[in-house]
């Protein structure tokens, strides 16, 4: 039977819902998983790439594939750690994404590939929906295929919480940039702008509507089930501990301020962070939504999105969103003054 997976991942919904599937199969069999990502050219993607957080050189354009991959993967290998699935992840460079993935399977002692049957267009890397019949002609080892829905399809409680996630993995992304900006071009950065973020991300995963809607998904989910009852109590402790970190780094921006506190501290604060909630967002997209979609009623359903919907504050979420179009259009130049 087959001990070591190779799962190549691009940047688009789908390969959460990969990563889901192939640390289920993974953990059913006793294997570990290998995930790849794979890295295009860059000079010729940069000028084509029109994202959210608009990266103005090749440089800048580098710093956030970077920041994505990493992102990716490390919710990738929390997805597999929470089901005690060994886990290895690799990213690599290259124009033919099939190549690389045929490379690394052969290099890792891989016995099995495991990629989504399609996959939309990604922002940055590989498009794996376009390379997955490249791998099943020109590979020996074997190849799993796996059926992915379209997005269109998904629940829309799903749905909600992964664009909930991409909107604080945006913010996260553009942190981390204006930082790494700072360090890199000198001067002092820009104090109003990151409380800016720190705002954003104390108070939008905290607003009452979201907090109601996890505590309802996670407590249907505890009655249908105790197999996930050790990973839920450590998502909820997450969520007090996310809830420190944050607070603490307002302080810590504060001292900055004063002067008392180096970019230094405020850059390694933001990395510790960034890597943390990459490890919530994708324990509960990898190994809590699939169990959801598995042990829930429809009944179930209808009361987590009650509970998501009812406490809806349309006016808090319209500032909400004006406050994140800030965070994620800054000018990176800035740092020049």
């Amino acid at each position: 039977m087959y001990r070591h997976l190779l799962v190549p991942l691009d940047d688009t919904e789908l390969s959460i819902e990969t990563v889901s599937r192939a640390v289920k199969f993974a953990h059913t069999l006793g294997a570990r998983v290998t995930y790849l990502h794979v890295q295009a050219d860059h000079a010729s993607r940069a000028a084509g790439n029109a994202d959210v957080v608009s990266p103005s050189s090749l440089a800048e354009y580098r710093d956030t594939y970077q920041d994505r991959a990493r992102a990716l993967l490390t919710m990738a290998e929390s997805a597999a750690r929470a089901l005690g699935v060994p886990c290895d992840s690799l990213v690599r460079g290259g124009d033919t994404p099939y190549q690389a993935i045929l490379d690394v399977a052969r290099d890792a002692g891989c016995d099995l590939i495991f990629m989504a049957s399609h996959g939309h267009k990604a922002r940055t890397g590989m498009t794996l929906g376009s390379q997955t019949l490249n791998v099943l002609t020109h590979g020996e080892l074997p190849v799993l295929v796996s059926a992915m829905r379209e997005t269109g399809d998904a629940n829309p409680v799903i749905a909600r919480i992964r664009e909930e996630h991409r909107s604080v993995a945006a913010v996260l992304h553009a942190w981390l940039r204006l930082v790494n900006t700072y360090a890199q071009q000198g001067g002092t950065a820009d104090v109003p702008l990151m409380r800016a973020m720190v705002r954003y991300i104390m108070e939008f995963p905290a607003a009452a509507r979201r907090v109601k809607g996890h505590d309802q998904l996670y407590r249907r989910l505890r009655e249908r089930t105790a197999v996930f009852h050790a990973e839920l109590d450590e998502l909820e402790r997450q969520h007090e501990r996310g809830r420190s970190l944050v607070e603490a780094h307002a302080a810590l921006l504060e001292r900055y301020d004063r002067n008392a506190a180096t970019l230094g501290e405020l850059r390694d604060a933001v990395e510790q962070y960034a890597h943390f909630m990459w490890e919530h967002m994708g324990r509960e997209e990898g190994v809590i939504i699939p169990a959801a979609e598995r042990y829930l009623t429809e009944t179930d359903w209808r009361a987590v999105h009650a509970a998501f919907v009812d406490s809806r504050d349309e006016e808090n979420e319209a500032e909400h969103r004006q406050l994140f179009s800030r965070i994620v259009n800054f000018a990176p130049d800035s740092a020049d003054s």
